[in-house]
């Protein structure tokens, strides 16, 4: 089945502490059915200074359940992703305009 979200989507947030957010996606990860967010589900992480990086309070995006996603439309507003042919090609289109993405 072919991935409705993808790696550089525009996407909001549906629910959760973020509801309302949005932010580009910088990683999917299908088996999981989750994705990474930036600047999303941002959580502190400790780490331990080595000779290379700087140890401390790092924050750290987590993953996010795809349910939870939803992709912006040309006009700014959560949309539904639906297939369809154009010609030989099968393209994703925003349920709300009909335009490809």
């Amino acid at each position: 089945m072919a991935a409705k979200l993808k790696k550089g989507d525009k996407v909001v947030v549906l629910t959760g502490k973020d509801k309302g957010k949005t932010g580009e996606i910088s990683r999917v990860m299908p088996k999981d059915n989750k994705a990474v967010v930036d600047g999303i589900n941002i959580a502190i992480r400790h780490t331990k200074q080595s000779q290379q990086t700087q140890g401390g309070r790092l924050p750290q995006a987590m993953p996010v359940d795809l349910s939870n996603l939803a992709l912006v439309d040309g006009n700014g507003k959560p949309t539904r992703v639906g297939f369809r042919m154009d010609g030989d090609t099968k393209v994703r289109f925003a349920k709300t305009t009909g335009e490809a993405i």
